[in-house]
């Protein structure tokens, strides 16, 4: 009744380059759209997905060398995401009507304030998946609207600009009350759980540390800056080997008990531990030994999807 197959044995944690579905995607990879010496070994990480950014990293000076860097780089047969310019800058038409002729992946739309930024974008580049990027109180304010808007593929959380603009601070109950409103306006919306912000200038403790706070908000993507990051927010967001071996041993028990419901909790951890099951297989995580169960009790609620 349930796909309970031990994993296949894959070497897909040491292959470099390669890409997910961006609905399951945790690591969104930002690099310098300027500095185009580097589009190879981002290409190259451990991202699931490369977000070439001509927006914030790039001075105003150099965002059409920046464009064109990108376009080269679409042209020679890639199909990465783009961080655009926002609504309303003078840089915004110009980004699309140079991307719409690409193989481009999908963008993630700077400083989305209304649902007009993402219809009016989605309407120029159709049929081209857009991340939301909520970095203001206003954004934050519309951002059950921005989530519903047609074209709106997930939301993003700028952390960065979004501190910059109320004076927040950087502790995980300070942003509490922002990271929720991404996560229930994302489910309420049905779409995949929202993208959580980049950690500056960390690559250990700090970063998982990070990550954990995303997980534990519903948070299933997030905003890498380097790619050493990458590998910590991959591990940090998919399903540990407590959980997979905790939703192999349910479904052992489930269906040695004859495979029927017994109780009102059973149906919550059917779904828990296929979702599990599924994301493990997606991720093609190696479980570690599913042949000595531990009887260990059902993890913590941190995935939502």
């Amino acid at each position: 009744m349930y796909d309970t197959e031990p994993f296949t044995e894959t070497d897909h944690a040491d292959v470099i380059g390669s890409r997910i579905d961006p609905v399951l995607a945790r690591s969104w990879l930002l690099v310098n759209g300027a500095q185009a010496e580097r589009f190879e070994a981002a290409a190259r990480s451990r991202a699931d997905i490369v977000v070439f950014d001509i927006e914030d990293a790039v001075a105003p000076k150099d965002k059409d060398s920046a464009r064109a860097n990108v376009v080269r780089w679409m042209n020679d047969g890639h199909s990465d995401w783009v961080r655009i310019n926002g609504f309303g800058t003078p840089w915004w038409a110009a980004d699309l009507e140079a991307l719409a002729k690409t193989s481009i992946g999908g963008v993630m739309l700077a400083m989305v304030e209304s649902v007009d930024h993402v219809t009016e974008t989605a309407r120029r580049l159709p049929n081209v998946p857009i991340v939301a990027l909520v970095e203001t109180a206003r954004g934050l304010e519309r951002i059950t609207e921005i989530a519903a808007a047609k074209g709106t593929f997930r939301l993003a959380f700028g952390i960065g600009d979004f501190r910059r603009d109320t004076g927040f601070g950087e502790h995980p109950m300070t942003l509490a009350y922002a990271r929720s409103r991404f996560t229930i306006a994302a489910k309420a919306a049905n779409l995949p759980s929202a993208i959580d912000g980049p950690t500056v200038g960390s690559t250990g403790l700090k970063l998982s540390e990070a990550t954990a706070v995303s997980a534990e908000f519903g948070m299933t993507g997030k905003i890498c800056l380097t790619p050493d990051q990458c590998a910590a927010v991959n591990e940090g967001l998919s399903p540990s080997q407590e959980e997979i071996s905790w939703a192999r041993e349910f479904f052992a028990e489930f269906e040695a008990a004859g495979g029927e419901i017994r109780n009102g909790s059973d149906l919550p951890r059917i779904a828990r531990a296929t979702k599990i099951l599924d994301l493990a297989r997606a991720y093609e995580i190696v479980p570690s030994d599913f042949d000595e169960p531990d009887h260990r009790p059902p993890p913590s609620d941190t995935f939502h999807y």
